[in-house]
C-alpha cells in the first residue's frame, strides 16, 4: 500500500513538470518557438520585410475594388502580309531584264535600285524628249513676241508629252532631270532602272536576268513586316460584340504581342458561316510571318463585374492554390487563397477578396521566396 501511495506522487510530480516545460515554451502572445501560432496556418507564412527590400525587389500594392470587366473572345488565327505596307514593281511596257540589284530577303530602302531594264520605247521616247526639250528652250528663249503663239504652244506641248511618257514608262523625275541635264544624245538607250517604291523586305523576286519582262509582270513584291495583319473567323454573335478598336493579342513561341482590331467584315463567309475579324500587330522582332498559325485574344464589348488583379501578383501555393498576399500592415504580407475565374489579357478576375483589401502587385514572388527560404515569419531587423 505504502509503494502504491509513493508511485502515485511520483507519476503526478512528472506530469506538473511536463506541463510547466510546455508552458515555457510559449511566449505572451500565444507563439511557441518556432514561431508558430495556436491556431494562425495564416500567421505561418506572414512576412515582415524591411524597407530596403520592399525597395529593392520593387514591391507595389494596389487596393481591389469591383468593377466592369470586358469579356475576352478567344480563336485561332493567320498571320497575313499587311496589304497597306505592300508593294508590288512591275515593268509599265516591255522590256528586257538587264541586272538585279536585289535579292530574295534583303532589306531595302525607299528609292533604292532594285533592276535594270532595256527598252526600245523607253530609248524613243528619250529621245523624243531630248530634241522637244532643245526644241522649247530655243522657242522660250526667243519669246512671244518673235515666235507666233502656234509654234511657241506647240513646243511646250510636244516638250511636256515626252516628259510625261517617260514617267509613265516608270522613270522618276530625277532620273528624267539627269537625263535633260546632261543634253546628251548618246544618253537616250532605252535604260529603265526600277526603284523601290518604300521600305521594306523583297519576299518576292521570280525573275532570271536577260530574260523579256511583260508589262505588269510581277518582278518583286516589298512588305513591310513591322506590322502584319492577323485573320480570325468569329461566330456572327461573337463579331458582334466586337468593335473596332478593340485590343487584341496574339500568342506566338509562348510570347504575347499586342495587336489592335482594325477591320469586321460585315458579310458571312459562305462555306464556314463565321464572318472575319482583322487584328494589326506589331512586330518588331520578326516573331511573326504570313501565313503562320497563332492563337488571338480579343476583348469584347460585353463587361461583367468582378475584380481583376494583375497576373503578377497571383501565384501558385505550395500545396497548389491560388493565392494572393495581403498587406496586413506596411512591411507585413500574409498570403490569401483565392479562386481564379478567367484571365483577361493581362489580367485575372477572382473571387476571395473584398473591395478595399489592398494586395501585392508586384514583387509577390520575391515575398513567397522569402517565406519558402525561412519557413517561419521573416524579421528584418
Amino acid at each position: 500500500m505504502r509503494y502504491s501511495h509513493l508511485f502515485v506522487l511520483l507519476f503526478a510530480l512528472t506530469s506538473a513538470n511536463t506541463l510547466l516545460a510546455a508552458d515555457s515554451d510559449h511566449d505572451e502572445s500565444g507563439h511557441d518557438e518556432s514561431g508558430h501560432s495556436e491556431g494562425g496556418h495564416e500567421e505561418e507564412g506572414a512576412a515582415k520585410l524591411s524597407e530596403v527590400q520592399i525597395r529593392t525587389a520593387g514591391i507595389e500594392t494596389l487596393v481591389v475594388q469591383h468593377s466592369d470587366i470586358a469579356d475576352i473572345i478567344v480563336a485561332p488565327g493567320e498571320v497575313a502580309l499587311n496589304a497597306y505596307r505592300t508593294a508590288k514593281v512591275t515593268p509599265r511596257i516591255e522590256a528586257q531584264i538587264v541586272q538585279r540589284h536585289a535579292r530574295l530577303g534583303d532589306t531595302v530602302t525607299s528609292g533604292q535600285a532594285l533592276v535594270t531594264l532595256s527598252s526600245v520605247a523607253v530609248a524613243q521616247a528619250q529621245g523624243e524628249l531630248l530634241v522637244s526639250d532643245r526644241e522649247w528652250q530655243r522657242v522660250k528663249k526667243l519669246g512671244r513676241k518673235v515666235v507666233s503663239e502656234r509654234r511657241y504652244i506647240e513646243a511646250q506641248v510636244a516638250r511636256q508629252q515626252a516628259y510625261a511618257k517617260l514617267r509613265a514608262y516608270g522613270m522618276t523625275d530625277a532620273q528624267i532631270q539627269s537625263l535633260l541635264k546632261q543634253r546628251d544624245s548618246s544618253r537616250a538607250t532605252g535604260e529603265l532602272v526600277l526603284l523601290s517604291p518604300q521600305q521594306g523586305t523583297v519576299i518576292h523576286d521570280d525573275f532570271i536576268v536577260g530574260e523579256l519582262a511583260e508589262p505588269g509582270r510581277e518582278l518583286f513584291v516589298i512588305t513591310d513586316e513591322t506590322a502584319l495583319w492577323v485573320d480570325t473567323r468569329l461566330t456572327p454573335k461573337d463579331a458582334g460584340n466586337i468593335r473596332v478598336g478593340a485590343t487584341a493579342r496574339i500568342r506566338v513561341h509562348n510570347r504575347w504581342l499586342d495587336g489592335e482590331v482594325i477591320q469586321a467584315r460585315h458579310t458571312l463567309d459562305e462555306r464556314t458561316r463565321t464572318l472575319s475579324v482583322r487584328v494589326q500587330v506589331a512586330n518588331p522582332d520578326d516573331q511573326l510571318h504570313p501565313g503562320q498559325f497563332v492563337n488571338v485574344e480579343i476583348q469584347s464589348a460585353q463587361r461583367k463585374p468582378g475584380i481583376a488583379v494583375p497576373v503578377a501578383a497571383v501565384l501558385r501555393s505550395p500545396d497548389g492554390d491560388w493565392q494572393v498576399f495581403i498587406e496586413e500592415a506596411p512591411g507585413r504580407y500574409e498570403p490569401k487563397e483565392i479562386e481564379v475565374l478567367r484571365t483577361v489579357g493581362r489580367q485575372m478576375v477572382i473571387d476571395g477578396l473584398k473591395d478595399g483589401e489592398r494586395i501585392v502587385s508586384k514583387g509577390a514572388f520575391f515575398i513567397q521566396s522569402e517565406i519558402a527560404k525561412g519557413g517561419f515569419e521573416v524579421h528584418n531587423h
